[in-house]
């Protein structure tokens, strides 16, 4: 059956409705899933499976059957692990209908369904006794419950609720604990994710400098966690204030509480400096002496780093203090780690929590928008001097005397830019509520208010009134727009150019000129593993989980390249960037389809694991703004990404075996199509021996 589903279209900024099938949803949250990253991450795997071992066998020790409560099973992994370890009945708790159909499917080709239940219930709704799902309670808890930030996942009220009802007192519990641990460091790299900077423009009346407001200032920034792959910030970009602390640990073998809580811990800073990042992660003991761990630490806080496990479904956390603040060497401080049952944020203290436990218990709100108007990667973005310098210049070669310029951005500087620079009047606009009142409130910092105009609406809805009767000579974008997820998404500056044309006049110009969409063909060092079939896990076969994602990726937007930040991802290019298609923003969009087919020569060896596209924006014939290949290539073909912006990647297939060289394609084809009705870009990239 078919299904219409209502879409906002980020690149022309219309609401569509599709026809799709009616478990579209489901394929959706399949084919973009971590499923495949977990069953390759051979150290959660091995360490489960010791950790059961180990479970069963103490529990046997007692002379008791060895009863397993599988919380969120996926595939039914550690089920088939426990009972091939000995457990005598393993009941597999799955919420998800297409996981759980999909675990039932793979429990039976192994030949455990006579020791495995699978329940398709969320385990808070799972019933103990005679006409129960379960007809007992277990004695052995087996969870994988944990996202990046440990408790994001609900981990805490499914083991409360689970030791309340559904297991024994005591039970064994696999993992047995998790400990938290947390680095308070000073880093003006991961601050500029946080908080807005003075921006200094050269003008000919001397430096002016953008000042954010108060309110910026004071805001203590969105309290969600912000999950990196923590290995790639060169340590350079940080000092380390503190050593490695462990800030709490949950016993999940006695009853968890979800309750809100805070943990205090007593340092002596190890450098003097301004504290405003605490880095932060976890790891799981499997077993009550803490023989068997798995850990998520980076490199500079493991034993043996030569053994770093790769993995994207847990990575680490960055969190951000409210406020910077001086912290002495060899004066202590105390650092507090607060949670609920879903969060986690951290907070500095002078002495130890319990003295202050009531200023600090409420978890941080952001109240100046800027938080929920820019994201992270935005917020460096914005701060980046550089590109700010590049766009400026770019600007005094297009002002000219009288001109009336339009900026047309979410939460965009530009506007203020261009007036500093000597434009005559500029309007900007912007449609949403949360970037009007941020823009505002910049502007009155700025005392501009008066100077620059803010027209909250779409630009589609712009009338002369608005732009009191003026012709507008430069229509200006970074572009930047906070409903792009791929990198034409943006495109909708080209869109907007069309319906404003007829408030331009004649010869206007329009920054940037023009886009380039560009091609490169790449090897992943590890991000390759996503989308790699698994087949075999530790003995156990898991085709049927590799098909079911094959099929979801079946379905239309799967089909299309994904969003990644590449700088945490690092790959090596196997051909040179070639440029694909080319959009002319000074000209209105096209009515039809923009199409461009050929090859692209593999100049490296290598496995070809995925084609990486970005665009590049032309602001004048001398200045170009990319969102991708920041460098020229080194001769080994090593990448260097743009650090503020997603690069697209289309994984070149998912029936090859990326692990395995392909000696025999000399290039890729492709064929690329822009579809202007939709804004759409469709594209298929093929090894040359996959061609018919």
């Amino acid at each position: 059956m078919k299904v219409f589903c209502g879409r906002a279209n980020p690149t022309t900024g219309s609401l569509e409705w599709l026809e799709e099938d009616e478990h579209y949803d489901y394929h959706q949250e399949i084919a973009r899933s971590s499923y495949a990253d977990m069953l390759h991450d051979k150290d959660r795997n091995i360490k489960y499976y010791q950790g059961i071992r180990a479970a069963v066998s103490r529990v046997k020790d007692r002379g008791q059957k060895a009863l397993v409560l599988d919380i969120g099973t996926g595939t039914g992994l550690l089920s088939m692990m426990a009972v091939t370890a000995g457990a005598d009945f393993c009941y597999a708790i799955e919420v998800f209908k297409p996981m759980a159909d999909a675990a039932v499917k793979i429990v039976e080709k192994n030949g455990f369904s006579d020791k495995i239940k699978v329940i398709n219930k969320h385990s808070t709704e799972v019933t103990v006794g005679p006409d129960g799902d379960l007809p007992c309670r277990a004695n052995i808890l087996v969870t994988e419950l944990f996202d990046t930030e440990l408790i994001g996942e609900g981990a805490l009220p499914s083991y409360e609720h689970a030791h309340r009802h559904l297991v024994q007192e005591n039970c064994e519990a696999v993992p047995h604990k998790a400990t938290v641990y947390a680095q308070l460091v000073e880093s003006r790299r991961m601050w500029s994710w946080n908080k807005l900077f003075p921006v200094h423009v050269q003008t000919s009346l001397g430096e002016q400098v953008i000042v954010p407001p108060s309110e910026l200032e004071r805001c203590p920034g969105a309290p969600s966690v912000y999950d990196i792959q923590l290995n790639q910030v060169p340590s350079t970009d940080f000092t380390a204030l503190s050593d490695v602390l462990p800030m709490f640990s949950v016993d999940f073998s006695k009853q968890v509480s979800s309750s809100a809580a805070c943990h205090s811990k007593q340092f002596v800073p190890l450098a003097s400096g301004q504290a405003q990042v605490v880095l932060s992660w976890w790891d799981i003991e499997m077993d009550p002496e803490g023989k068997i761990t798995c850990t998520m630490a980076p490199f500079w806080a493991q034993t043996n780093p030569q053994e770093l496990q790769w993995r994207d479904h847990w990575m680490q956390c960055v969190y951000f203090l409210p406020q910077e603040e001086p912290v002495v060497q060899g004066s202590p401080r105390c650092l507090v780690a607060h949670h609920d049952d879903y969060c986690v944020w951290y907070s500095l203290q002078r002495t130890s929590a319990d003295e202050n436990e009531e200023v600090y218990q409420v978890r941080p709100v952001c109240d100046c928008q800027a938080h929920l108007l820019w994201n992270r990667p935005r917020f460096g973005e914005i701060n980046d001097q550089d590109r700010t310098d590049q766009y400026a210049q770019a600007l005094r070669t297009v002002l000219m005397p009288g001109t009336i310029c339009l900026c047309v951005s979410d939460g965009s500087l530009l506007s203020l830019l261009a007036h500093h620079l000597g434009a005559e009047q500029v309007f900007t606009v912007e449609s949403s509520a949360a970037s009007y009142r941020l823009m505002k409130r910049i502007f009155k910092a700025n005392h501009l208010e008066d100077k620059v105009s803010i027209i909250k609406k779409r630009p589609e809805l712009l009338t002369s009134a608005d732009l009191e009767g003026k012709k507008v000579s430069l229509l200006l974008g970074e572009p930047f727009f906070a409903t792009s997820l791929l990198p034409w998404h943006n495109l909708y500056f080209w869109y907007v150019r069309t319906s404003v044309d007829q408030h331009l006049e004649p010869g206007a110009v329009v920054m940037p000129q023009a886009a380039s969409l560009y091609a490169m063909i790449v090897e992943f060092r590890d991000l390759w593993r996503i989308r790699s079939p698994c087949g075999d896990c530790e003995g156990f076969d898991v085709h049927i989980m590799d098909d079911m994602i094959k099929h979801s990726l079946d379905f239309r937007e799967s089909r299309e390249a994904e969003p990644h930040p590449l700088w945490e991802y690092p790959c090596r290019s196997l051909s040179e960037p070639q440029q694909i298609l080319t959009f002319d923003f000074q000209q209105p969009v096209p009515q039809k389809p923009v199409r461009a087919e050929g090859s692209m020569e593999l100049r490296r060896p290598g496995k070809s694991h995925g084609a990486v596209l970005w665009m590049e924006y032309h602001l004048t014939p001398d200045s170009t703004v990319s969102t991708g290949l920041m460098n020229p290539l080194e001769d080994k073909g090593d990448c260097c990404w743009n650090p503020h912006c997603k690069q697209a990647v289309y994984f070149l297939s998912t029936t090859v075996d990326p692990r395995v060289p392909l000696d025999g394609p000399q290039s890729v084809s492709y064929a690329v199509e822009f579809h202007p009705l939709t804004g759409d870009i469709t594209m298929e990239f093929r090894l040359a021996d996959t061609l018919n």
